[in-house]
């Protein structure tokens, strides 16, 4: 897959919130909680971290991952003096593995390695694309709770280009 990306309009925000809900599902299964529950958590989560990340980074950049027309996931990143930080990436489970992710993450690496700056990202300690930013050169460089501050250099030491290994996001 070879994804674009467009700013977000103000009709996307439905399906940013199905690539949240998709990201906890596990986790609300666990719950047991009836549809409805379920509904107004991921309401109130999705609506509270993207009112959060527009707060804390107003010159971000808010995407729409898409595959052709279709939108299949989100990419937030902060562009910084010395780094670029992804704030959020995801995909929905149907086109995770299929190597946005790694599209996405390579392009990013470029961008940084071209001016000297870092790329960051905050990521749960438990999250399946921990391999992927491992995979990437990203190396921890923090952590806050369940929460790992990773880095990726281009002058590091183990900061491969761009590996050709499927995209294993969450």
């Amino acid at each position: 897959m070879k994804p674009t990306l467009r700013p977000l309009r103000a009709a996307d925000h439905v399906f940013l919130r199905s690539v949240y809900a998709a990201a906890r599902a596990r986790d609300i299964a666990r719950s047991g909680w009836d549809v409805a529950t379920a509904d107004a958590y991921v309401r109130m989560q999705f609506d509270a971290q993207h009112g959060f990340y527009r707060k804390r980074y107003p010159a971000g950049h808010f995407d729409l991952v898409l595959d052709g027309d279709i939108s299949v996931g989100r990419l937030y990143v902060a562009r910084e003096t010395q780094r670029i930080h992804v704030i959020e990436i995801g995909m929905l489970p149907a086109y995770r593995n299929r190597g946005a992710g790694s599209a996405l993450l390579g392009a990013l690496q470029r961008e940084a390695g071209a001016r000297g700056a870092a790329v960051t990202t905050h990521v749960e300690s438990n999250n399946r694309a921990m391999s992927l930013y491992r995979r990437f050169g990203f190396r921890e460089i923090g952590s806050a709770g369940f929460h790992r501050l990773m880095e990726w250099r281009a002058d590091a030491p183990s900061a491969p280009s761009t590996p050709t290994s499927k995209d294993h996001t969450a």
